[in-house]
């Protein structure tokens, strides 16, 4: 989701909801807060939206980090005495 292009998305929908809004009710107060309560709403879908695509990525790293793991040959690993170089260069995560 592009940043930018949201924006200039987001204020030509408002400019139009501003616009129908007050021929329709032909207040400019009104219209100035329903505006308002539309752009704060449509800032907390662009921040869920956002919030569900960093989730959705994450989830799909974890999958495949588990995935390279199990596929991992552990032959290495299983002698007595020796570390495993691939063993110590695996990325660990401090919350984990």
């Amino acid at each position: 989701m592009f940043a930018p292009r949201f924006f200039v998305s987001m204020i030509g929908a408002l400019t139009t909801f501003a616009v129908a809004t007050y021929f329709l009710s032909g207040s400019l107060a009104s219209t100035a807060i329903q505006t308002l309560i539309c752009a704060v709403l449509m800032q907390v879908g662009y921040f869920v939206t956002v919030l569900f695509l960093v989730w959705k990525e994450a989830r799909e790293r974890r999958r495949m980090s588990l995935q390279k793991v199990t596929v991992e040959p552990a032959n290495d690993e299983m002698q007595s005495g020796k570390v495993s170089l691939r063993r110590l260069n695996r990325p660990h995560h401090f919350n984990s």
